[in-house]
């Protein structure tokens, strides 16, 4: 049994927010946290968040133990990207791409033995 939970067009790059997904991609639940609430990146917060949610899932939905909780999956996918311009020198302008992040967490209960 699984659960899961999806945060979606977060206003974070993509590539910033893999970098704190990678740190508790197969870790248990409890160590995961500890590890996001320690992370000093901008995405910490916001993955802590989804991982909560995935936790709350499997605990109301599923009815599975929060202390057997891990981590099976965690991957970000890129959103729509925000197309901004900035104005440059000699009357031009430049292209800023603001980019979103789809970020899901897939939480599963830990094998006996």
């Amino acid at each position: 049994m699984q659960s899961k939970a999806v945060a979606k067009s977060v206003r974070i790059a993509p590539r910033k927010v893999r970098l704190v997904v990678d740190l508790i991609r197969g870790k248990e639940v409890g160590e995961a946290i500890a590890i996001l609430r320690h992370t000093q990146r901008g995405a910490s917060p916001v993955v802590e968040k989804v991982l909560k949610s995935a936790i709350a899932n499997a605990e109301h939905n599923y009815e599975m133990d929060t202390d057997n909780l891990v981590i099976s999956e965690a991957f970000v996918n890129e959103g729509v990207t925000l197309k901004r311009f900035r104005p440059r020198a000699q009357g031009r302008a430049s292209k800023i791409n603001k980019r979103t992040s789809h970020i899901t967490v897939v939480v599963t209960e830990k094998k006996e033995g």
